[in-house]
């Protein structure tokens, strides 16, 4: 009888500790980002916007955790290629914007000369959907980029590709890339087109084994300024309100989606977007009047929304002042996937650097902070050029700023401080302090975030890539007096 006890209470100590293990470190969660297209907070009711409702956005932070400090570039390419190497610009090259489908000059995203999110959460053993924007790779001339990338399933707007007027569309009659090529589908709104797809993809998942990744970069709300099916409006502003509106329709679709497949329990969501408003459009955000700041080296085009929802797992309604930018995208989710994080990535033969740094444990709500002390972005302003070397940047040294819990500092291109901002107490950045220097807590603050500047290189990196063979569509010059699109 008391062998049979002692059998028991083993037992049961076994499976107790089973189930301790199983609620400290569950099992590898799906994840789905959503990245929204050329939005600010001031167009996020949650984040505290007066001229819009946001409900499924809203409820998707109250369901987690809303993040105050959140870097991205402040512009496209920049912020999407930090997502997928890990890395800040200075690093992959990508400075500026480049649109490749549009422009060509052989350039391309190239995961032989790149570290890629997609394709190492593929090795992981995650089944890998993306749909939405891609743009950095041109689909006529390689038709296995993301596959490439480690992508099973996509469905994207192909990006504006020279010499094919229909491409330009990416919401009424989209023109798409599938595995069944390219084509326009005729009384289509495009964001319909992908958000079906990956809710498709998340349907097909319910009796798969593996965890599974989903990218969905919007084409929402990036101009031009549309109507919506839900919508119509007489001027650009109430364009731009009825895409604000649908990206929220379309966000609630996708976590109903993963709740009706029982999925939603072991998925981390994260939604943010890629840079601030477009400068063409002004709101009204806690009692202020903000022009959109894309392409800015300014607060407000550079710090964005994040709400990030595991159930669960991430306190629900709760707010953040955790640091993080979106270098971190990569080591975290491959940290999540069982990969530790380490700081040099081999590609190739090559071994290259990983700027991110994992944010898991406030994701498993371990921690509530990053293990960072400053964030950092870059590259607003002017897109990149073509010289017969291929694409470069205009810059040397691009312009770059970054910051902690309560200073900014701005470094200018000749790699020295410029300004220095009290965010705390002018969040508007009206007064710079590079002259008042006064306190002990400034000039510490100061020195702390000008350190990191003597770690980077000299001089910011070109683009790498191995060139693609010339098309007749690829621009012969410099694009830069040229209109473009993003």
């Amino acid at each position: 009888m008391n062998k049979l006890i002692i059998f028991f209470l083993l037992v049961t100590a076994g499976c107790s500790s089973s189930q301790q293990e199983s609620e400290s470190e569950p099992a590898r969660p799906n994840i789905v980002l959503i990245m929204v297209d050329d939005l600010g907070k001031e167009w996020v009711s949650a984040y505290g916007a007066e001229d819009i409702s946001t409900p499924h956005i809203d409820a998707l932070a109250q369901s987690g955790v809303r993040f105050n400090h959140f870097y991205v570039m402040p512009q496209c390419t920049p912020t999407r290629l930090s997502i997928l190497t890990g890395q800040y610009p200075f690093r992959h090259g990508w400075v500026n914007h480049w649109d490749v489908p549009r422009w060509g000059g052989k350039a391309h995203f190239d995961e032989r000369r790149n570290p890629s999110l997609g394709l190492e959460l593929k090795k992981a053993g995650y089944n890998t959907c993306i749909a939405g924007k891609w743009q950095i790779d041109d689909f006529r001339v390689e038709p296995d980029a993301l596959t490439r990338n480690g992508f099973d399933a996509y469905c994207m707007w192909t990006g504006y590709e020279t010499g094919i007027p229909a491409s330009a569309e990416r919401y009424q009659e989209p023109y798409i890339f599938t595995k069944d090529g390219s084509k326009t589908y005729e009384g289509a709104f495009g964001p319909d087109v992908f958000t079906d797809y990956i809710i498709s993809f998340i349907q097909e998942q319910q009796e798969k084994p593996d965890p599974f990744f989903i990218y969905y970069p919007m084409v929402l709300t990036h101009t031009p300024f549309v109507d919506t099916p839900d919508e119509e409006a007489e001027d650009k502003l109430g364009k731009h309100k009825a895409m604000v509106r649908y990206t929220d329709k379309l966000t609630g679709k996708i976590v109903q989606a993963l709740e009706e497949a029982k999925l939603r329990n072991n998925t981390l969501i994260i939604w943010m977007t890629d840079n601030g408003t477009s400068r063409a459009i002004t709101g009204s955000y806690q009692g202020r009047q903000l022009q959109g700041a894309k392409m800015r080296m300014v607060e407000h085009g550079m710090s964005v929304p994040c709400i990030m929802s595991w159930p669960n797992r991430l306190a629900a309604a709760t707010t953040s002042d955790a640091l993080i930018d979106i270098t971190d995208f990569f080591p975290t989710f491959l940290d999540l996937a069982g990969i530790s994080p380490r700081k040099e990535w081999q590609v190739g033969d090559e071994m290259q650097t990983i700027d991110g740094h994992s944010f898991k444990e406030v994701v498993m709500n371990r921690a509530p902070a990053s293990n960072r002390s400053w964030i950092m972005s870059m590259g607003g302003g002017n897109h990149a050029q073509l010289s017969d070397k291929g694409v470069e940047n205009k810059f040397r040294f691009r312009d770059r700023a970054l910051r902690n819990l309560r200073y900014k500092l701005y470094i200018d291109t000749q790699g020295k401080a410029e300004k220095f901002f009290d965010m705390q107490e002018d969040p508007g950045e009206g007064v710079n302090l590079m002259d008042s220097l006064n306190t002990a807590e400034r000039k510490e603050n100061f020195e702390a975030l000008l350190a990191p500047i003597a770690t980077f290189p000299t001089q910011d990196n070109d683009p790498r890539y191995i060139p693609n063979p010339a098309q007749s569509w690829d621009v012969e010059q410099s694009v830069e007096s040229q209109s473009w699109k993003q």
